[in-house]
C-alpha cells in the first residue's frame, strides 16, 4: 500500500497540473455530482450555485428525483428475460469495448498533441484562447463511448440504461450530471451481466448436467466431479438476481446495489469457493473423459452443436463460476471509481469490494491448494539428497520456478578460457522460501547438493563481456547447506530467461523502471489486448483489458508486470499487450487504483455501523 499511496500522490501531481485539459468526464471533482447521493440520501444534492447545469431548473435535483416513479415490474422482468446474450458473449463484449475506449482516448490526446504546435504558429490571441478553449469541449465526444457494451448484436435485447424506454421518456437525463449516469450504467450493467451469467448457467445445467443420456454415460462420481455444486452456484445467482431486480423496480435511477452486493459476497457466495477449488479435478477429469470414452466425447461434441450454445463449448461453461466471481470484483471496481469520494455510497462499495477480494482470493487459494500438494509430492520422490536432506513437502511452500542453467566450471579466473566445457548444467527448484540447487541423473531422478532460504539469496548481472558470458549473472548464497557463503555464476539460454531467474530468485531488487521503495510517477502501462494462459509459475495470466505497469521488459519480447486491480505480478509475452501511450490516463489508472485499494480512513469507520444498520433497515 506504500507504493501505491506514493504513486497516487505523483499522480495528483501531474493531474493538477493539466486538469483543464482532461477530457475524460471521470475526473470531474467527485465531491460535486449531483444526484450522485440524492438517491439514497435525500437532501444531499448540489444546488443550481454549486452545479450551473441545474441553474435553470425548476426543481432542485432531490425533488424532481422523488417525482420520478418506479417501473412496473413486468418491465424489468422482460428485460431481462430477453437478453439473448450468452455470458461468455456479453463479457467478451463488454472487455472489448473497453479496450476500444482507451484506443480512442489515446488517440484523441495524440492528435491534441499533434495539432496544437500547428496552431501555435498561428497569429493572434483569438485563436489562442479559441485554441485553449477547444480542450474543455472534449468531454461530450467522451460521453459517446460507453464502458458497457452496447447492442451489437442485433439479435439481442442488451440496452444501456439510459436507452431504456423508461428513462428516455422520464426527463431524468437532462438532470443527471454525466459522471452520475456513468455510475448508473456501471450499476447497471452489474444487474444485466448477472441476468446474462445466469442465462448461460441455466443452459450448463438444463442442456448439459441433466441430459438423460449424458446421465446413462456417466458414472455418478464421474458426474459430481464434472459439475461439482453447480445447482448451488445457480440457486445463489437466481436469489441474488431477484434481489438486484427488486431494487432497480424501486426507482428508474438506482440508489445502489453494492450493499446487495456485500450482503451476498458475506454470506452466500462460499458456494463459489466450492466450486471453483473443485477446478483441477474437474480439468482433469474432463480431459479424462473425452480421451477415454468415445460415447461421452461424441455426445458433448453432439450438443455443442446445438444452436442454444452458440458455437461454445462445454468447457467454457464450466468454468463460468470462476470467472463471474472475478469479474464481479471487477464491476464493483467500476462502481468504486464513480461513486462521490468519501460519501456513503463509496464506503458500501469499498466493503463490497473487500468482501469480494475474500472470496476471490479463497478460490484461488481452493485451486492453488490442490495442485500444489500434488505437485510437491512429485518432486519430493524425484530428489536424491547429496548433502543433508532437507524437508520439502510443507503446506506452506510452494513453487515458484524450475528450470536447467549453467553453471561454469572452475574457479573465477578461468572464466576467460574457452573450452567446451567451461559450462556444465544444473537444475534448480525455486520454492517461495527455499532454493535447492541439483543435478539431473539417469531416471528422471534429480541429485540435490546444496540449498539455502531464499531469504539468502542475492543476483548481479555481469556487465557485457561477450558471446561467451552473454546472458549471465552472479547468484550468491549468503549461507547454504554448509552454513557458508557460495557463489554460482550461472548462463541462461536467452535475456528473458536470465531477467525472470534473477527476479524469481531476488524479488525485491531495483527493477528498470519501477525501485522497490518507490513508484516512478509515469511508470509505463500496457493494456491487455489478446488473453493470455501463465505456462510456468514465474508467469502471468492475463484476461482482456487488464491494465498493467511494466516493471522489467526484456529486448526478446517479455514484460514483468504488476496488474493494477489485484497487484499481481509476473511474467508475460509484449505481444499479448498493447502499451498505453497517453501519460494522463496512466496517471488517472494509479488513482483509480489507489482508491479501490485505499486503507480505512476515519471517517468510514465512523460511519460503518450506521450503514449496515441502515441497509439492515433497507431490506
Amino acid at each position: 500500500m506504500e507504493l501505491l499511496a506514493a504513486a497516487f500522490s505523483a499522480a495528483c501531481a501531474v493531474d493538477h497540473d493539466s486538469s483543464t485539459s482532461e477530457s475524460d468526464a471521470r475526473d470531474s471533482a467527485a465531491g460535486h455530482l449531483p444526484g450522485s447521493e440524492s438517491s439514497s440520501t435525500p437532501g444531499n444534492g448540489a444546488t443550481p450555485e454549486e452545479c450551473p447545469a441545474l441553474a435553470d431548473s425548476p426543481t432542485t435535483l432531490t425533488e424532481a428525483l422523488q417525482m420520478i416513479h418506479p417501473i412496473p415490474a413486468d418491465s424489468w422482468r422482460n428485460l431481462i428475460e430477453q437478453i439473448g446474450l450468452l455470458y461468455q458473449e456479453y463479457r467478451d463484449k463488454s472487455t472489448l469495448q473497453e479496450i476500444e475506449t482507451r484506443r480512442q482516448q489515446d488517440a484523441e490526446i495524440q492528435t491534441n498533441a499533434h495539432v496544437s504546435p500547428a496552431s501555435e504558429e498561428t497569429p493572434g490571441e483569438d485563436e489562442d484562447e479559441e485554441e485553449e478553449e477547444d480542450e474543455p469541449a472534449s468531454p461530450p465526444e467522451r460521453k459517446a463511448l460507453p464502458q458497457i457494451c452496447l447492442l451489437s448484436n442485433p439479435h439481442s435485447r442488451f440496452n444501456l440504461w439510459q436507452d431504456l424506454p423508461e428513462i428516455q421518456s422520464s426527463g431524468v437525463l437532462e438532470i443527471l450530471q454525466p459522471e452520475e449516469i456513468k455510475l448508473q450504467e456501471a450499476m447497471f450493467e452489474l444487474v444485466t451481466s448477472e441476468a446474462s451469467y445466469y442465462k448461460s448457467l441455466s443452459l450448463l445445467v438444463s442442456h448439459f448436467m441433466e441430459n438423460e443420456r449424458l446421465k446413462k454415460t456417466l458414472h455418478p462420481s464421474e458426474a459430481h466431479i464434472l459439475f461439482s455444486n453447480v445447482l448451488d452456484v445457480m440457486a445463489v445467482s437466481e436469489r441474488f438476481l431477484l434481489e438486484l431486480e427488486r431494487r432497480m423496480e424501486e426507482n428508474i435511477v438506482i440508489s445502489d446495489v453494492c450493499d446487495i452486493v456485500y450482503h451476498y459476497a458475506a454470506n452466500h457466495f462460499s458456494v463459489y469457493i466450492t466450486y471453483v477449488s473443485n477446478q483441477t479435478y474437474q480439468e482433469r477429469t474432463y480431459k479424462q473423459l473425452l480421451q477415454e470414452k468415445a460415447a461421452f466425447r461424441e455426445l458433448i461434441a453432439q450438443l455443442e452443436l446445438d444452436p442454444k450454445c452458440r458455437g461454445l463449448p462445454l468447457s467454457s461453461f464450466l468454468i463460468l463460476p470462476f470467472q463471474r466471481i472475478t469479474r464481479l470484483k471487477l464491476l464493483v471496481q467500476n462502481i468504486l471509481k464513480r461513486v462521490e469520494e468519501r460519501s456513503e455510497r463509496e464506503c458500501t462499495a469499498l466493503d463490497a469490494h473487500k468482501e469480494l477480494e475474500m472470496v476471490v482470493k479463497a478460490c484461488n487459494e481452493g485451486v492453488r491448494k490442490m495442485s500444489r500438494t500434488e505437485q510437491m509430492i512429485s518432486i519430493q520422490k524425484k530428489m536424491e539428497f547429496k548433502i543433508k536432506s532437507v524437508p520439502i513437502i510443507s503446506h506452506s511452500r510452494w513453487l515458484l520456478k524450475q528450470g536447467e542453467l549453467r553453471q561454469m566450471a572452475g574457479p573465477k579466473t578461468s572464466r576467460t578460457l574457452r573450452t567446451k566445457k567451461l559450462f556444465r548444467e544444473i537444475y534448480l527448484f525455486l520454492f517461495n522460501d527455499l532454493l535447492v540447487i541439483c543435478r539431473q541423473i539417469p531416471g528422471d531422478k534429480y541429485q540435490v547438493f546444496d540449498s539455502a532460504p531464499r531469504g539468502l539469496l542475492r543476483v548481479e548481472e555481469l556487465e557485457d563481456q561477450g558471446q561467451t558470458l552473454a546472458n549471465v549473472f552472479i547468484l550468491r548464497l549468503l549461507e547454504n547447506a554448509d552454513d557458508r557463503e557460495a557463489t554460482y555464476m550461472l548462463k541462461a539460454t536467452s535475456q528473458s530467461e536470465m531477467k525472470r531467474w534473477m527476479t524469481s530468485l531476488a524479488p525485491n531488487r531495483r527493477t528498470k523502471f519501477v525501485s522497490f521503495t518507490s513508484r516512478l510517477l509515469d511508470c509505463p502501462q500496457v493494456q491487455c489486448v489478446h488473453p493470455y494462459v501463465a505456462q510456468q509459475p514465474d508467469e502471468l495470466t492475463l484476461e482482456l483489458a487488464d491494465i498493467l505497469n511494466i516493471l522489467e521488459k526484456t529486448e526478446d519480447g517479455w514484460i514483468f508486470g504488476e496488474r493494477l486491480h489485484d497487484q499481481e505480478r509476473g511474467w508475460f509475452p509484449s505481444s499479448m499487450t498493447e502499451e498505453i501511450l497517453n501519460p494522463k490516463i496512466r496517471s488517472q489508472n494509479l488513482k483509480e487504483c489507489f482508491r479501490v485499494h485505499k486503507m480505512d480512513d476515519p471517517q468510514r469507520s465512523q460511519n460503518k455501523d450506521r450503514r449496515k444498520l441502515g441497509s439492515r433497515n433497507r431490506q
